[in-house]
């Protein structure tokens, strides 16, 4: 592709659409003008530039181009809607968002989540109602809430062989799609980003980790880097506020926030050898894959995506939520030293802390009610704040659980899909 290709493409969908000339304009302001032509002001018109950063990409004076285009055509239309959208979403932030050119020019910017849990469900029809909620949230923990992947699903196969038959065979859609996508999503720097994403498989990081594990400085590398990466939804800025002292945490930790991405990295990649070349027996998947680890981890981070999910149950549905994110305190040594807390996900209102443990088990005791305690006594909350708990589950929940009423909320986690 060209800039020459792209000013062709553009040409010849206004010609499909508008029955304008075919001939490729000679540059942008050339074929912004021509696009003008074509704007009726007697009826509402929506313009969609899609993929705007790869138009773009053979172009530096882009984003000039259309500003100009904007200032002196577009905007004398009254009834025109121009939606700028891409995947890039780094530079769309960078050159429309954070761009001064473009300062009071934007009346809404959309950044598109994964679907509601709710919607997944609905790819696996009337069968989800008879399969058991653990197959199907574990084709979720794998490829998160994208409508491109789930299409693949087939509901009349089970989670394990729908996991083998898309990622476990040569050219298989999610043994593919990662370097695809990673290349279409992440223009900048690509090489070093790739590798700060890699840096958070086994764990959230903070910026001076990542360096510190890439052997490189701690200047603004990494920093950048994990911004491009949570720009485009490959992680996620876990910092929060800090529950004992009600301030923005001073240390950001970075999560990778993208199912697909760490189970691609954690379990297909390290195969890619023996499943391009036919050795993989993928019939044998759990005896190669640790599937119950990985899907552990994979289930807790599909949980904190869709916090949101859990609000009704939590009656946090009206509450000002002020922060939601794991949360992790280093211990400290000596005489006066704490230990270390981590906790699941953490959610925070005005005056409410809710710990929210996560659990994927096939058992789960009266255990957990200590694991959780300990985790509540080891927060020093202000003053005038209340501390609740609530257990997020997959798997078989003794009675005794909650029999006991310690948690204020016992959700299971079929209960958010609609199960």
């Amino acid at each position: 592709m060209s800039g020459a290709d792209e000013l062709a493409a553009f040409s010849r969908q206004l010609s499909l659409q508008c029955q304008s000339e075919k001939a490729p304009p000679s540059d942008w302001p050339d074929a912004f003008l021509r696009l003008n032509a074509q704007i009726d002001d007697k009826r509402r018109t929506v313009v969609l530039l899609d993929e705007i950063s790869w138009l773009a990409y053979f172009d530096r004076g882009f984003a000039s181009d259309l500003k100009i285009a904007w200032d002196n055509l577009f905007k004398k239309h009254p009834k025109l809607i121009l939606v700028l959208c891409g995947s890039v979403s780094s530079w769309i932030k960078d050159n429309i968002v954070d761009n001064s050119a473009f300062l009071g020019r934007r009346s809404l910017d959309i950044v598109v989540p994964e679907m509601p849990l709710s919607e997944c469900v609905k790819f696996w029809g009337t069968r989800a109602q008879r399969i058991d909620p653990r197959e199907i949230i574990d084709v979720l923990s794998v490829t998160g809430g994208v409508p491109r992947y789930l299409e693949e699903v087939n509901p009349s196969l089970s989670a394990e062989e729908n996991i083998r038959r898309l990622c476990f065979r040569r050219n298989a859609v999610l043994r593919t799609d990662f370097d695809e996508m990673f290349r279409d999503v992440i223009t900048e720097q690509r090489g070093f980003t790739e590798q700060v994403l890699r840096c958070l498989v086994d764990g959230p990081k903070t910026a001076a980790e990542v360096s510190a594990a890439l052997k490189v400085g701690k200047g603004g590398r990494s920093s950048d880097a994990l911004r491009r990466l949570s720009e485009a939804g490959f992680a996620a800025d876990d910092s929060g506020i800090n529950p004992e002292t009600g301030e923005a945490m001073r240390e950001h930790r970075y999560r990778l926030a993208d199912n697909y991405s760490r189970f691609y990295l954690k379990s297909i990649e390290p195969e890619v050898r023996a499943i391009d070349s036919g050795m993989l027996d993928a019939s044998k998947l759990g005896d190669f894959m640790e599937l119950d680890s990985v899907m552990g981890l994979a289930f807790e981070n599909l949980v904190v995506n869709n916090f949101r999910e859990l609000l009704p149950a939590l009656h946090l549905s009206d509450a000002v939520v002020t922060s939601a994110a794991p949360y992790r305190r280093r211990g400290t040594k000596g005489s006066r030293g704490r230990r270390g807390c981590q906790i699941d996900l953490l959610i925070q209102t005005r005056r409410t802390i809710c710990i929210v443990e996560i659990k994927r088990m096939r058992e789960i005791g009266r255990e957990v009610i200590a694991e959780v305690e300990d985790k509540v006594c080891a927060i020093d909350r202000p003053s005038g704040t209340s501390v609740r708990t609530a257990l997020v589950y997959d798997g078989h929940l003794s009675p005794l659980v909650k029999a006991d009423g310690y948690f204020d909320a016992v959700i299971p986690f079929k209960s958010i899909l609609g199960l």
